[in-house]
């Protein structure tokens, strides 16, 4: 939906990678992991530099990332929302399930299983491979294109995530905000976040 508001976002990656988008001399890459929360994107940490920071020490400690990130490192950006697929207000969380009721028909006619949310690690209670979700948020811009109707800039997700802030809290320790930039237009500049 159309917010019309500009947030401040950060971004984990390595030091080379931040450097290089900080000098214009390159530009942020989409993530296309099928399990991506958001749907496929540019990820950012909306006004949360900390968790960025451990987003990017994490990479360079797994295997899986260590070869992409040496120097953990973290890049700020200016985001124009523009047209928002924003998970935290009702409208688009109709969407949303539109989407997820079409993406089951069509699973359902060439008689295949739907993706499924899984644990990333044992411990994994947030299930952070989020394949049903990304399948279904990509769908529903498909069938916004399909339709011709305006597609989303952006995508944002409020995420509860990590064990209770304390005993018996419904606060969890790692909770944040999540943008995901689907039109790099929607950066409006990149800047190195003051410690």
């Amino acid at each position: 939906m159309k917010l019309g508001a500009f947030v401040i976002g950060f971004h984990g990656c390595d030091r080379e990678v931040g450097e290089s988008l900080i000098a214009g001399k390159s530009d942020f890459r989409a993530s296309r992991n099928a399990h991506d929360w958001l749907g496929e994107g540019i990820y950012f940490w909306e006004n949360n530099p900390e968790r960025a920071l451990e987003w990017a020490r994490f990479m360079a400690r797994h295997p899986k990332f260590k070869k992409h990130v040496k120097d953990p490192f973290v890049v700020g950006a200016v985001i124009d929302l523009g047209n928002c697929l924003d998970l935290t207000e009702a409208t688009s969380l109709r969407l949303v399930r539109v989407a997820y009721n079409s993406l089951v028909e069509i699973f359902g006619k060439a008689d295949a299983e739907m993706p499924e949310n899984r644990k990333g690690h044992d411990s994994d209670s947030d299930l952070v491979q989020r394949y049903l979700d990304c399948a279904v948020i990509n769908h529903l811009h498909e069938l916004r294109k399909k339709d011709r109707v305006e597609t989303f800039t952006t995508v944002r997700g409020a995420f509860t995530e990590g064990t209770e802030l304390y005993p018996g809290a419904q606060i969890q320790a790692k909770t944040h905000i999540q943008l995901c930039v689907r039109d790099a237009s929607a950066i409006r500049g990149v800047f190195l976040p003051r410690e």
